[in-house]
């Protein structure tokens, strides 16, 4: 698994070894330039060697698997809606998937709609500006007006544990594991 780093203000970022998880800051001021990410080679202490990714986005990306709506705005007016999954979300803007392919040009607006898949279920709304498009594909950031929203800050500041983790965590206190000194259930 390639892990994704985020350089800081002061252009340094944190690699961690994923074999003894030693970390190690480095300098990564020469790659600020690049506008894509970029990969970096690392080689620990402990002789390990590993593939890290230098993300150049600002914000942090949550994969996600969300369906949704979204309808096509001109003039402010709807001339198109249809179906769509969206594949990542950040503080700034979406990833979509459309159902079907369309011919959406850049800088046009969409209105979405999508339940977050959070403990309340909680339905997004949000007008956003089409800044690329890739097949189905979009890549969209929300409008100015509506870039603070706090359900979905609260959403993306928090990580989502699988049936499988909490099942294991079950199994391992079960199980007779002398670390856990607390009740059972």
């Amino acid at each position: 698994m390639i892990e994704k780093v985020y350089p800081t203000i002061e252009n340094k970022a944190t690699l961690i070894c994923p074999q003894c998880k030693k970390s190690t800051t480095v300098d990564v001021s020469k790659y600020t330039s690049k506008t894509r990410a970029v990969k970096i080679n690392s080689t620990c202490s402990c002789g390990y060697k590993w593939t890290a990714i230098l993300e150049k986005r600002k914000k942090y990306r949550k994969p996600v698997n969300l369906s949704g709506t979204y309808d096509y705005l001109k003039d402010g007016k709807v001339v198109d809606r249809g179906g769509m999954k969206v594949v990542d979300l950040s503080f700034d803007g979406v990833k979509i998937m459309l159902n079907v392919e369309r011919n959406l040009p850049v800088g046009d607006h969409l209105r979405l709609e999508f339940y977050l898949d959070d403990v309340n279920n909680s339905l997004i709304k949000k007008n956003v500006t089409v800044r690329n498009v890739s097949g189905r594909y979009v890549g969209a950031t929300f409008r100015s007006t509506e870039a603070y929203d706090p359900v979905l800050g609260f959403y993306l500041m928090t990580e989502k544990r699988s049936d499988d983790s909490r099942r294991m965590n079950t199994d391992r206190r079960s199980g007779g594991d002398s670390s856990y000194n607390g009740p059972e259930k």
